[in-house]
């Protein structure tokens, strides 16, 4: 007899209630991150604003235009670090939350997944900070008009920056979404191939939306796209192909099974 609490045997009401207590769980995390991290709100600020206080000129320094702004800026960035510190805390919950409901070789492929949808994001985050950061920053200080002085308002800053930090680890996901999609036989390897001058262009196009209004920013997420998708398509190759040798090898397989059991009968014979 089948436990009650299985998940076939769940109602929506219990449903709903696991799914609450999950997400709980999930913002409890968050906070307990967030109280861990808020007494270095102001150096992890610091630090996030290190790229632009580097390269402006000495004497030049970042400035506060609203009253709040000084407690709420390294807030919100402290905040934001905790959601993605807590990434995958986040993941495992809502893993375990629809993994019932997945078959045997759903599960074996949506986990790794995870797993590497996860680190992608912070590689994105990691190479926006130390490579993209200082190539737009420097370019937009070499750019101010001379007499004009480059004050940032800490709170645009913040916005400036978290907008290129979400924009390049939503990039960096390219190869799992390629890869999905050959896996899934959404798209073959060849088609993807041959579209490959119209991604470029899509690639400049998510590049332009997804950053502010700057040729730099815009390239520098572009190019990442199309390597991403490069990579990405390598890899869906080399799944295939395991894929079609598992395949021709399946008859081969079946016929020597075939064959010892043959052998077998005859010796009972």
């Amino acid at each position: 007899m089948a436990s009650l609490n299985s998940p076939k045997d769940m109602s929506f009401v219990q449903h709903l209630i696991e799914l609450r207590d999950r997400l709980l769980k999930i913002i409890l995390a968050i906070v307990l991150i967030l109280f861990v991290l808020m007494p270095f709100a102001t150096e992890l600020f610091e630090l996030l604003a290190k790229p632009l206080l580097d390269l402006m000129p000495e004497g030049y320094e970042m400035i506060a235009i609203d009253v709040v702004s000084p407690f709420f800026t390294p807030f919100k960035l402290t905040l934001m670090l905790s959601i993605f510190l807590a990434m995958p805390v986040i993941l495992y919950y809502l893993w375990g939350f629809v993994a019932p409901g997945l078959y045997t070789h759903e599960k074996s492929l949506v986990l790794p997944l995870l797993v590497s949808s996860t680190l992608l994001f912070y590689s994105g985050i990691v190479f926006a900070y130390y490579l993209v950061f200082p190539i737009i920053f420097g370019f937009m200080l070499s750019m101010t008009p001379d007499g004009v002085a480059m004050t940032t308002d800490i709170s645009r800053y913040l916005d400036f920056v978290l907008k290129l930090i979400f924009a390049f680890g939503v990039a960096f996901q390219v190869p799992i979404i390629t890869i999905l999609l050959v896996r899934t036989g959404i798209v073959s390897v060849e088609a993807l191939a041959n579209k490959r001058p119209h991604i470029i262009v899509a690639a400049f196009v998510v590049g332009m939306l997804m950053t502010p209004p700057d040729m730099i920013s815009q390239t520098l997420l572009a190019i990442p796209i199309w390597i991403l998708f490069e990579i990405g398509l390598f890899i869906a190759r080399g799944v295939r192909t395991k894929k079609t040798e598992d395949i021709d090898n399946k008859p081969a397989l079946i016929e020597e099974t075939d064959q010892v059991m043959g052998r077998i009968e005859n010796k009972k014979d």
